[in-house]
């Protein structure tokens, strides 16, 4: 008789750049996540409480978050989840072209994924010098030069990103 083998898929559900907005299709992607991340720019406390009351949050703030986001969350977050290392910030700048404030220590202990925001360019590329994905998941509100408000979607499992995908909420007019 063979056993069914049971995972523990994490679903995660990527955002950055809010700037205070929450579009209405942003629960409807979110649904089946197990936990929210956001890479900074959260706009206001009223947007994390919401998305808080929705499914557990992992936050950082950015640099347009004021005393009470920054408050309540991190400038870098590094935490460890279904075997994988993870570290995210709002600026990181890219494999290659690191930012001055992470710089030395994605070099000297980096991650198996980094996630930032801060560009609203989405992103997803590896660096193969460090071994690590990096993510952007661009910008999901309504300020900033973007053209498409975008989220993303993966599931982890034992060390492994799976299943990543990109979501566009609605292109800007």
């Amino acid at each position: 008789m063979f056993k069914k083998s049971i995972s523990n898929l994490k679903k995660i559900g990527l955002i950055s750049d809010t700037h205070s907005f929450l579009h209405p299709r942003v629960k409807h992607h979110f649904k089946d996540c197990d936990e929210i991340w956001h890479a900074g720019d959260i706009g206001d406390v009223t947007l994390s409480d919401t998305l808080k009351a929705f499914k557990p949050l992992r936050a950082v703030y950015g640099n347009i978050d004021g005393a009470e986001i920054r408050k309540e969350f991190p400038k870098n977050l590094r935490f460890t989840i279904e075997e994988l290392d993870v570290w995210i910030t709002h600026i990181g700048g890219y494999p290659n072209r690191y930012d001055r404030r992470v710089f030395d220590e994605i070099h000297k202990n980096p991650p198996k994924l980094f996630i930032c925001g801060h560009s609203h360019i989405l992103k997803a590329v590896n660096d193969p010098k460090l071994n690590c994905l990096h993510l952007n998941p661009g910008a999901a509100g309504k300020v900033g030069f973007h053209q498409v408000l975008t989220l993303m979607r993966f599931n982890l499992d034992k060390g492994k990103i799976l299943d990543l995908e990109i979501i566009e909420l609605e292109k800007r007019i």
